[in-house]
């Protein structure tokens, strides 16, 4: 009789299969997935995600095993129901009585979750243990609940990946974590952005009917509970089914093709979302391509005219004491302004500026999310495999751009129309010295609009002024770096301002509301004394998207970057191969500073600069040099492809399409090259070499 307690499993288990189908067919058939499949990669795509699938379900149902293994009549006997009944009570007064326990010790709302649980178990066992004649249907309740839970992670879970996948092109990775994490943002988000009372609406009742589907099917096997000896087998069974689905999802997570896109589509989900939580950073040294450390430090180093970490920075010309205002400009891919093609005219203020600024028209970001763009910005180092330098415990007394600033006597400041807590900028800035102006420090007068992520652009301008006419009637020279919020997901803004209603929640309204915000920053900027005596410098932080045919495609890393002074910065277009971490170190010689630097960006205008750019997701380290894309990945894989423009109409320097052929013969020379910078990088970050 017992092998059909396993019925609620088939059922929970067929229903999961079903949607992982469902979901994996819509990621063949997604906009994003650029990618073209063949007949015989669709099957293999479909076979290794059904076997994923299977595993990570086994994986999944262990609570319900669990729930299972406890199912007892016994257990309410005398004396033992009341024993256990005794210390379920006496364990809740614990959690709620003792300041100091365990649950409280480890912060957040893990206290009163555990208070929460615990008080449900004790009032349903109170219920059970009292009340004989009702066991049974308060049993059937419990059941139920515990099929509704299921149920609705199974759907919510679905739902999530689809919205991930449509944002990222890629299954859960450390975003999902930190989304897990910022729930305000994340919620608020898409409250925003989606129509949720519908969605959520269809998935509460699909949940209810599927539910209420297994639980007719499968409550009759609660009637005769199964004995101690064949629980035993059942749980002896499902012990080596998930040791199986362990192996085996550990096998098939290091498949990798050269389509990223049917990696991604055959992968399950709950796996990767539980790889990216428990490796928030990678160890290069674990998982990445080595050559002997001198020898990879050498080779990095020699790029320089002096070939030391920490190196003395000698002008030939005087000082220029200017203020420096650095504008991150979220999500601004290249392919939105005029100059690389965009046609739809949503950034017709920095189109204009780029004509009277010195433009870099071939400049690449290190990453695809705001804080590798912070990172790049700020400490002018190549990104390192795993979670943004930002986001790690070790992110204080680093060597930075604000710190050079301060070193001259400069005021130092970064500024954010959010809550600088988000993704732990507040942490990192001001424990690296800068002071912070973020939505705190609004007073409810000033902000005329404002979505989750924060203050409309235009309202942070405003309080950007502010700021700066505060920070010049000190006698100070004063380096502020803004960042943007506007042009993000749910893209919305003050109506009125531009062609495009904030209602419509177009990632082509966000652009050009940006843009606007950005014209209206100038324009006060003007009538300001300091400003004759400013320079800016305006670039994105990463591209509106990186979801591509490749790991690495090059155009989903392009980003606009300008430095604009009049009177001072000359117009002109450098079009040579850069990295965003060699913006601020141009600007710095530019000032005609004199500093020792532990920067690893280059002024690009000195003689020994070396076109080259480094592009990176968390696992996937890039290097672009010689008209060759190399990428390093765990577990020590190394690729390479040539770079090819593709013909177009627009400048040589604008043109933003390559087509990238994997090579046979990698050049081991550029292999080299990229893991000496890489493993270069990692090393001194661990070893606190790059501190200030």
């Amino acid at each position: 009789m017992f092998p059909s307690k396993i019925k609620p499993f088939l059922y929970l288990g067929i229903f999961y299969l079903i949607i992982s189908l469902i979901i994996r067919i819509v990621f063949f058939f997604h906009p994003i997935t650029t990618a073209s499949f063949g007949f015989f990669e669709v099957i293999k795509v479909l076979s290794v995600g059904l076997l994923n699938d299977i595993f990570a379900f086994t994986l999944a149902s262990t609570l319900l095993a669990v729930y299972f293994l406890f199912l007892s009549n016994s257990k309410y006997k005398k004396p033992y129901g009341y024993i256990i009944f005794g210390a379920l009570i006496l364990f809740f007064l614990y959690i709620l009585l003792v300041p100091n326990n365990i649950f409280n010790q480890y912060g957040g709302s893990i206290s009163e979750v555990a208070l929460a649980l615990v008080g449900i178990k004790t009032v349903f066992f109170g219920l059970m243990l009292f009340l004989p004649s009702k066991r049974i249907k308060i049993r059937n309740v419990l059941y139920f609940i515990t099929l509704l839970l299921y149920v609705l992670l199974i759907i919510f879970n679905a739902v999530s990946e689809y919205f991930f996948y449509n944002e990222f092109g890629v299954r859960y990775n450390f975003i999902a974590v930190d989304y897990l994490i910022y729930t305000n943002e994340v919620i608020g988000n898409i409250m925003e952005s989606y129509p949720v009372i519908p969605l959520f609406s269809v998935i509460l009742i699909v949940t209810l009917a599927v539910t209420w589907f297994i639980y007719k099917k499968t409550k009759d096997e609660l009637l005769e509970l199964p004995n101690f000896k064949q629980k035993m087998i059942l749980l002896g069974s499902f012990v080596v089914l998930a040791g199986i689905s362990l192996f085996g999802l550990s096998l098939l997570m290091q498949l990798r093709s050269d389509n990223v896109f049917a990696d991604e589509i055959e992968n399950n989900g709950l796996p990767k979302f539980y790889w990216a939580f428990t490796h928030n950073e990678l160890d290069y040294f674990q998982f990445y391509p080595q050559i002997g450390q001198q020898e990879a430090e050498k080779n990095f180093l020699s790029q320089y005219s002096e070939p030391s970490l920490s190196r003395n920075i000698v002008s030939e010309q005087p000082e220029l004491k200017k203020n420096v205002v650095l504008i991150s400009i979220e999500s601004l891919s290249a392919d939105f302004m005029a100059h690389y093609g965009g046609t739809l005219k949503i950034t017709p203020f920095l189109d204009s500026l780029a004509e009277r600024s010195m433009m870099f028209t071939n400049l690449y970001a290190t990453g695809n999310r705001t804080v590798r763009g912070l990172e790049a910005l700020t400490l002018c180092i190549p990104p390192t495999a795993g979670e943004s330098i930002i986001k790690r415990d070790d992110n204080k007394n680093k060597f930075t751009t604000g710190g050079v600033f301060k070193s001259k006597g400069y005021d130092v400041k970064f500024l954010y129309g959010g809550y600088s807590y988000f993704d732990n900028m507040q942490d990192f800035f001001a424990g690296n010295g800068y002071g912070i102006v973020d939505r705190n420090n609004f007073k409810p007068e000033e902000i005329t609009f404002a979505n989750v992520w924060g203050v409309a652009d235009e309202d942070m301008a405003k309080k950007a002024i502010q700021t700066m006419n505060a920070e010049a009637k000190s006698g100070k020279q004063f380096f502020n770096h803004w960042m943007t919020v506007s042009n993000h997901r749910p893209f919305t803004y003050p109506d009125g301002r531009i062609d495009i209603p904030g209602t419509a929640k177009s990632r082509d309204g966000g652009v050009k509301y940006t843009d606007y915000s950005l014209k209206l920053f100038f324009e006060m900027a003007k009538k300001q004394d300091w400003y004759k005596n400013t320079v800016f410098v305006i670039i994105a932080d990463h591209c509106a998207s990186s979801a591509g045919k490749t790991e690495l495609p090059m155009d989903k890393y392009r980003i606009p970057a300008m430095i604009f002074s009049e009177g001072f910065i000359e117009p002109q277009k450098f079009d040579k191969l850069m990295s965003q971490i060699d913006v601020m170190p141009t600007l710095f010689g530019l000032l005609n500073f004199n500093y020792q630097s532990k920067f690893l960006g280059q002024d690009v205008f000195k003689k020994e600069f070396q076109p080259k750019a480094y592009i990176a997701t968390y696992q996937d380290l890039g290097f672009v040099k010689d008209g060759h894309l190399t990428i390093i990945s765990p577990v020590k894989k190394v690729k390479q492809y040539s770079l090819q423009l593709e013909s177009s109409s627009l400048a040589p320097e604008f043109k933003l399409y390559y087509d990238e052929k994997l090579m046979k013969d990698p050049d081991q020379k550029l292999v080299n090259d990229a893991v000496s910078a890489y493993q270069s990088t990692s090393f001194w970050l661990k070893e606190k070499k790059l501190n200030r």
